[in-house]
């Protein structure tokens, strides 16, 4: 039987990762190489290639759709490297980029700041229209007005062009008329708000389309140039790319709204985390993904994500929500902070350690990488203390600089007054730390207890950090799946092809208990969501039939001014009657709030509408030996600040046996990551070949 051979790519911010995928034998190839920030479509030429030659594939022999993740549109917007971009938006209405929402998210800052719009006042212009927030469009723009914008944005020189009027969201009419007119005249990318995020609330929405605007010039030629590069190869597939609500849809898709692959990456991680839930049998789980750059953790119930409306991104303060731009594409609902291998250490004005969020990246990476980095990372502490081998990372592929770890580390151990051993063990603690806080918070923010939970570790440097993080957390098991560095790109793979859909419609929720022209409208407006679904699953290759719906609504009481997203079912039409929909409401408010309003009205705000179809069958076959393997080598590690080294053993996970039990403190290594097994912690392999390690239940929470 011939082979079906799948690729997948994730490009990371220090590691583009590489997966190959046999659907008929199960046979899985990994490969990772150091991103390229400049010129990322190098990285990704690296690792296809060493992939293909370790696999013994030609391009020709993968005609599936390549399934692509990215961290270009983050990196892009936290950087400031984005498009030169233009805004159109209403007279009067210029200002709303630099007047946000007037939300301080410190209250008592009196110099808070602000990132910097992802377009500039100085290429905002205004129009004269004007659209009620009935719908009623009570002003066209004028042939003058149109070509007066015009002139004004080509003499700005923008590469892109968003447009954001004042209610579009009930009519688009005028939005589409000004972007016709502006891709005639100017030749450049266009979106409009309409397209990108139809929702009430002015500022979440003119962010979101400036966000878009502003990486469609970065997006728009990657892809292009990827999709030349892999027919010059002679690739068969398609190019689909992972969208942030964890759906995956066609290039050109994503080029014209690349604001939707803002969480590309990480959304991967969280669905490879729902696939090896339902496949253990686990009904929560922690997905815990620590990478180079970055940690995410993201909570999966009853074998799903939560997924959230509006996504934070280019935060100026990481922990603080506010801080960024609230763009409002659907997401994972995950939490994310700079810890990652990549996060550098360093003592602040009043000489406390600390560690992240900047980040060495890939270019020059931490001091071990030996790429001219001199500032102590987490993975420069984590080489120091014994948990990874200096000769043995990325298999021997690339070795790890000891000496100028030690010099690296001895920077900042000397303005603490402590030693190189100590100052390590503080950066590990220290971030273990910083990442059960920052789980532990998104959780409590979510209404649920991580006490119990099952950790899911995966990333280059999860399975390193993973028992100190569940430690912390109370956390009695955790599961280090077969290819844990790379499960991010694998997640890619058993992804469906989904777009998430909304446009508000503001009314009070019984005016849609009758038949009548409100209902008449509603119904008109799914039919339109319903068809742009279909036409976008129908572009990354889906069949019709296999097309499904899932619907929901954002609801309030009356006279609130935010409001919970509740889902009501699937169909090819609105599924559920108004007491259903009242009923689930008052449900999940109760739930979140721990109450219901009595005699007030509920009020319908957004609608949604999912459009997915099934992913591809996917089931890897990894052989697990019978015979037990032994320790490849005994290493020194310390475990804590003020300790002795342990002398610990070290295995090679290829080499494990089934069923096989290690006893804490041990180190299980393969090519891409390094498992560290605590003291206090026992583990044994599965069937599937995943390591599950136990913690004892006489240790509780202590380290």
């Amino acid at each position: 039987m011939s082979a079906d051979w799948r690729l997948a790519v994730d490009i990371g911010g220090t590691f583009t990762d590489v997966v190959l995928f046999d659907g008929v034998s199960g046979t899985v190839v990994v490969d990772k190489t150091l991103t390229t920030p400049s010129a990322p479509l190098d990285g990704v030429r690296t690792g296809v290639r060493q992939l293909l030659a370790k696999a013994g594939v030609k391009p020709s022999d993968i005609t599936a759709p390549i399934v692509h993740a990215t961290t270009l549109i983050t990196n892009a917007l936290i950087e400031g490297k984005i498009g030169r971009a233009g805004v159109v938006t209403t007279t009067g209405f210029g200002d709303t980029l630099l007047i946000r929402n007037e939300h301080r998210y410190d209250m008592y800052d009196l110099q808070i700041e602000f990132p910097a719009p992802p377009v500039p006042r100085d290429r905002i212009v205004e129009i004269s229209e004007r659209t009620s927030p009935q719908g009623v469009v009570a002003e066209v723009p004028s042939e003058a007005d149109l070509q007066i914008i015009t002139e004004q944005l080509r003499a700005a020189g923008v590469e892109a062009v968003g447009v954001c009027l004042i209610n579009s969201y009930a009519n688009p009419a005028n939005e589409r008329i000004i972007a016709e007119h502006l891709r005639r005249e100017l030749g450049v990318p266009v979106c409009i708000s309409a397209d990108i995020s139809p929702q009430i609330r002015e500022y979440p929405r003119m962010i979101t389309t400036a966000c878009n605007a502003a990486t469609m010039p970065i997006i728009g030629p990657y892809l292009d140039e990827l999709q030349k590069w892999l027919v010059a190869e002679g690739f068969g597939g398609s190019v689909l790319m992972m969208l942030s609500n964890g759906g995956v849809v066609s290039a050109d898709d994503a080029a014209r709204a690349p604001i939707r692959l803002v969480e590309s990456g990480p959304a991967a991680g969280a669905l490879a985390g729902s696939w090896f839930a339902r496949r253990l049998g686990e009904e929560r789980l922690l997905c815990f993904d620590m990478g180079g750059t970055t940690a995410k953790s993201c909570l999966i119930e009853n074998g799903e994500p939560q997924l959230t409306n509006t996504f934070e991104v280019a935060r100026i303060y990481r922990f603080k929500k506010g801080s960024g731009f609230p763009v409002s594409v659907p997401s994972v609902d995950l939490v994310e902070i700079g810890a990652g291998g990549g996060s550098q250490a360093r003592v602040d004005d009043l000489g406390l350690l600390k560690v992240g969020p900047e980040s060495a990246g890939a270019d020059p990476g931490p001091a071990c990488y030996g790429r001219g980095g001199t500032k102590p990372a987490v993975t420069d502490a984590d080489l120091f203390l014994g948990v990874l081998d200096a000769s043995f990372f990325l298999g021997g592929d690339m070795p790890l600089d000891l000496v100028a770890c030690e010099s690296a580390l001895q920077s900042v151990a000397a303005q603490l007054g402590l030693s190189a051993a100590d100052t390590a063990a503080g950066v590990q603690e220290l971030v273990d730390q910083n990442m059960a806080a920052s789980s532990r918070m998104h959780a409590v923010e979510m209404g649920a207890d991580l006490r119990g939970i099952t950790v899911l570790a995966f990333g280059g440097a999860g399975p390193v950090h993973a028992c100190g993080v569940a430690d912390l957390l109370e956390s009695p098991r955790v599961i280090f799946p077969v290819n844990a560095s790379v499960l991010s790109a694998f997640g890619t793979l058993v992804t469906p092809v989904r777009i998430d859909l909304a446009r508000s419609m503001v009314r009070p929720m019984a005016e849609f208990d009758h038949a009548g022209a409100l209902l008449d409208q509603r119904d008109a407006m799914l039919t339109e969501l319903r068809d742009e679904g279909r036409r976008v699953l129908a572009a990354a290759g889906v069949a019709a039939a296999d097309i499904r719906f899932r619907y929901g609504v954002d609801a309030r009481y009356i006279g609130q001014g935010n409001e919970i997203t509740i889902w009501v079912g699937e169909g090819d039409q609105w599924p559920s009657s108004y007491d259903e929909v009242v009923a689930r409401f008052e449900d999940d408010y109760r739930r979140i709030y721990g109450l219901t309003i009595p005699d007030v009205g509920v009020e319908a705000v957004t609608w949604r509408l999912s459009a997915f179809a099934p992913a591809s069958p996917v089931e890897p076959r990894y052989t697990v030996g019978l015979t037990m393997a032994t320790p490849h080598r005994f290493r020194p590690v310390r475990f804590s600040r003020g300790s002795d080294p342990v002398d610990t053993p070290v295995y090679r996970r290829p080499e494990l046996g089934l069923h096989q039990v290690i006893e804490g403190p041990a180190i299980v290594e393969e090519r891409e990551t390094t498992a560290l097994i605590r003291p206090g912690w026992t583990a044994r392999v599965v069937e599937d070949g995943s390591l599950i390690a136990d913690r004892m239940a006489s240790r509780g929470g202590a380290k």
